[in-house]
């Protein structure tokens, strides 16, 4: 009888469990930090959207729309913005609260996290030029303030046509000051929001687990309460070809990359998926906001270096073969770079405005030669920081070089200690991606703004030119879109002649699913947003059972 009764408790147990409806994807590269301070990176900005909500988010044909601003304004001048904040938006709850019960947001927690963003975290950049602001850069006091609970009122130094954008970044992501002071540097690691998913747990180097935030205020357009899943399960596999084995073997719902291994299983050489593959799963490819390139540190510090001729770097321009590196390297998944940083899916871009780099061997070797480097003979031998998973096409990029006689030693760490190298200008040359922080131009050519420099801004390369930033200015602050295209277009020219960067190819994002999943919702952002996301084959097995 004992038997029987503790084999029943058992399967009780067991039950709730196999109708939880989990999502499971893997992040290669790791996650460094849970905080939207430091969301600078696409493997914390997807973790972190599941965690948090803003103000405005992005839909599908990235428009901005309001989030946690119920409604908003903005003065006949352009320099006073007002939000009414939804009412009952509850954080998760947390010991950092009384009870450990999650309170209800108010205004006062925008002016806190806005405030916060100044004074740490990798993202100031996005409001710093656009906010009153005191002489040192810092926000003025009067720049943020809660005019009631429910009402935030946002003071500009100028017209920002792009506020609402600016806003929907996971930078600007609302935080409780409770638990940013209670979990102190360990915030990071103990993530509070008011996103439908809250933190559950998380074993470095291994998975990280969310569960669905029952207090959640959002609905969809019947009614129900979102999120539909239960929880959310994020590996952090560096091996790709793991990750694809795990995904075949059924343990995970999505993957986002492809490793090289299994490359031609899935796609054909013109970047169609496989007739196989596509019957077995759910594959989607489309424009993605990211530009991956090559960068070159040009800071004072390193003017003595032949890198700091920019007849040389217009010469490792020349030498490469974008196309042949997508269609080999890539399975043309991507377009070639032969145009600007910027990539041709904002609504600014115009090829005929625009030089960039095609491939040409022979101008290669006669800037070479114009700079004095014959042959690449006099060149010491140049260092590639790049990470693990672009290994490939780090040396790819080696061999073209070598063409023209230039030496490369490849210089791999993980993702992590490569991104603060580079952003310590440790890095004279190194591999880099831009995924956009908002679908606009500026957020790409802000790169080149010389009050950006690295580490507390986006310019890796310190570039500085007073032209250059006159123009970036000027268009940040106009309404009137002929002017900022004409000046985006200059801006990216002046990138492309000083060849602070080589643009390699314009990216294109692949989403491959389980065929149990719907409603993943994907924009040229590649942004992950799971609380639309359900599993058709759970819920009609609860449809069964009841």
């Amino acid at each position: 009888m004992k038997r029987f009764f503790t084999t029943c408790l058992l399967v009780l147990i067991a039950l709730p469990a196999l109708a939880q409806k989990i999502f499971r994807y893997n992040q290669t590269g790791g996650i460094t930090s849970l905080d939207p301070a430091y969301a600078n990176i696409r493997s914390n900005v997807w973790a972190t959207t599941q965690l948090y909500n803003g103000l405005f988010s992005l839909n599908k044909t990235l428009e901005a729309k309001q989030e946690l601003a119920e409604s908003w304004a903005v003065s006949e001048d352009g320099l006073v913005c007002t939000v009414h904040i939804r009412k009952n938006v509850h954080f998760h709850d947390s010991p950092c609260f009384p009870k450990g019960k999650g309170r209800e947001l108010t205004a006062k927690d925008f002016v806190y996290s806005f405030q916060r963003l100044f004074r740490e975290g990798t993202g100031a950049w996005v409001l710093r030029d656009k906010v009153l602001a005191k002489p040192d850069g810092s926000p003025a006091d009067t720049c943020f303030k809660a005019l009631n609970k429910y009402t935030l009122r946002i003071y500009l130094k100028k017209r920002c046509p792009q506020l609402p954008f600016l806003l929907a970044t996971p930078y600007c992501f609302v935080v409780p000051q409770e638990a940013v002071e209670h979990y102190g540097n360990d915030f990071g690691k103990n993530p509070v929001g008011t996103g439908a998913f809250r933190f559950e747990a998380w074993v470095l180097g291994q998975k990280l687990t969310f569960a669905k935030h029952e207090r959640y205020w959002e609905r969809d357009y019947k009614g129900k309460l979102l999120p539909y899943l239960d929880g959310i399960e994020i590996t952090t596999m560096d091996n790709r070809n793991t990750e694809f084995l795990e995904f075949t073997n059924g343990n995970l719902h999505l993957v986002m990359s492809i490793a090289e291994s299994s490359r031609d299983q899935i796609l054909n050489k013109d970047g169609s998926f496989r007739e196989r593959f596509a019957e077995k799963y759910q594959a989607q490819k489309m424009p993605y906001l990211n530009t991956e390139y090559v960068g070159f540190y040009v800071g004072k510090d390193a003017e003595n270096t032949p890198l700091q001729n920019v007849k040389v770097r217009q010469a490792l321009s020349y030498a490469i073969n974008k196309k042949e590196l997508v269609a080999f390297l890539r399975n043309n998944v991507g377009k070639p770079a032969e145009y600007g940083f910027a990539p041709p899916s904002l609504p600014s871009f115009d090829s005929t405005k625009i030089e960039g780099y095609a491939y040409n061997l022979k101008k290669a070797l006669a800037l070479l030669n114009e700079a004095g480097f014959a042959e690449g003979k006099g060149l010491p031998t140049f260092v590639l920081a790049t990470y693990p998973s672009d290994k490939e096409i780090a040396e790819y990029l080696q061999k073209a070089w070598a063409t023209i006689g230039v030496k490369v030693q490849i210089n791999i760490n993980q993702f992590a200690t490569h991104r603060r190298l580079v952003g310590e200008g440790k890095a004279h040359i190194f591999r880099g991606s831009w995924i956009a922080d908002y679908p606009d131009a500026e957020n790409y050519l802000a790169l080149g703004y010389g009050k950006h420099f690295s580490p507390t801004g986006p310019n890796f390369f310190h570039f500085k030119n007073n032209e250059y930033d006159a123009l970036f200015e000027e268009a940040s602050n106009s309404q009137n879109l002929f002017t900022r295209y004409e000046n985006y277009a200059k801006m990216d020219n002046a990138l492309m002649q000083n060849a602070v960067l080589i643009p390699l190819y314009y990216d294109e994002a692949i989403h491959i699913t389980q065929k149990n999943i719907e409603n993943l919702e994907i924009n040229a952002m590649n942004s992950l947003v799971l609380k639309y996301a359900d599993m058709v084959e759970v819920r009609k097995k609860d449809k069964k059972k009841k």
